[in-house]
């Protein structure tokens, strides 16, 4: 089965050519064609992620992603055809939302000839709506031109899968699993006791961990996005053995729940440093106090859900997993601590949002594909749970 996957939930506008060979999950994986277009600096002079922008930039770039990973899988091929005013007019109807993104979604399809897809793949939900609606119509248009069922897909599932993600299979892990879900829109830990099978125990109250890390670097002066930026002055204050600039909060570290909080620690930072003329050795104290803080956070609840859960295999995915110092914390605490529990980080670049990761969720969900007649309903949900 050959997948074509689609991912616009936030500012990475991606299309994938995924080739599973068996069902799910023990089929093997081969990635034909995979084009990413980020749009990280269109939004640094925002400071985040300008909704209207994105959307307007997925419009922009759908189509020549889409050309770029055909092309690279081989899958496209020149002809001329000339549509009837029939599709044309449903294909504008469907992407009316969209301008400009029909007229050149119109052009490539009298330009090629209906690759060999069997099934298409796109997030519909959780992530900005602007931007979900964009790839969302963008698959339903591809799915009426050339009648290839059209799977929706949970992001956020997506990430699990990618986190486990080995380039051409899922591992056989052990349940009960636990994913600890951390980005820039997100902060879950989610229970897992079989494939497909989720249980969200806990999330964050107010800000997620990334969005956090975003707001206290532009604090800082440091430019979006803020992860890599504090996470580099972390590590030079830990080169440097710095001594704290201050001491933060480790919020509701203590508490037997499973909910987090990062608005306390943001604020704390912001009183720290207000009115105060920040050095380069400050800057990079306070930061590694930070990326402290939250990684203590984030070890306590995952340890916590372990000894109540049972937890066999612990998977961390999302942006904020791309994070050196979590990832070093992670693995060295719970290989000494536990080591009968598997831990799992994606690859780098599976970390941040791809279309990889769809079309490992479109897979998992295959049952769920449904041909254009059957998509009315079909919408884009910003706050789509995954359990």
């Amino acid at each position: 089965m050959r997948i074509l996957s689609i991912e616009t939930s936030c500012d990475e506008t991606a299309i994938s050519i995924v080739e599973a060979t068996g069902e799910f999950p023990t089929a093997t994986y081969a990635v034909l064609g995979n084009s990413l277009f980020s749009q990280v600096d269109i939004h640094r002079e925002y400071g985040g992620v300008f909704p209207a922008v994105a959307k307007r930039e997925h419009a922009k770039t759908l189509t020549p992603m889409l050309e770029r990973a055909l092309t690279e899988a081989k899958l496209l091929e020149r002809s001329t055809i000339m549509l009837s005013e029939e599709v044309r007019s449903e294909l504008n109807t469907i992407l009316y939302r969209e301008p400009g993104l029909g007229e050149a979604l119109t052009t490539f399809l009298e330009q090629h000839n209906t690759p060999a897809i069997d099934l298409i793949a796109v997030t519909s939900g959780p992530g900005l709506e602007p931007a979900l609606w964009v790839g969302l119509n963008f698959a339903k248009a591809l799915s009426y031109a050339w009648n290839i069922p059209l799977v929706p897909t949970n992001h956020m599932e997506g990430h699990v899968l990618s986190s486990i993600f080995t380039e051409t299979r899922l591992p056989a892990i052990q349940f009960p699993a636990l994913a600890l879900l951390i980005s820039g829109g997100h902060t879950e830990l989610v229970l897992m006791r079989d494939w497909s099978q989720y249980e969200k125990i806990g999330e964050t109250r107010d800000d997620a961990v990334g969005e956090a890390f975003d707001k206290v670097a532009r604090m800082m002066g440091l430019p979006y996005p803020g992860g890599p930026e504090i996470g580099a002055a972390a590590k030079r204050a830990r080169e440097k053995d710095l001594s704290r600039f201050v001491t933060l909060p480790r919020p509701m570290i203590n508490t037997h729940t499973y909910e987090f909080s990062f608005s306390g620690l943001k604020t704390a930072v912001r009183y720290a440093i207000e009115g105060k003329e920040l050095s380069q050795d400050d800057i990079e104290a306070v930061s590694r106090e930070f990326e402290d803080a939250v990684t203590e956070v984030l070890l306590a609840k995952t340890r916590r859900a372990i000894d109540e859960y049972g937890v066999r295999t612990i998977i961390v995915g999302g942006g904020v997993s791309a994070s050196t110092h979590i990832r070093a914390s992670f693995m060295e605490y719970f290989g000494r601590e536990y080591p009968d529990v598997a831990v799992f980080f994606p690859p780098r670049h599976l970390s941040t949002d791809n279309s990889v990761m769809i079309a490992l969720a479109g897979h998992a969900r295959v049952r769920d594909a449904r041909r254009y007649s059957e998509l009315s309903n079909l919408k884009a949900d910003g706050n789509l749970s995954l359990a």
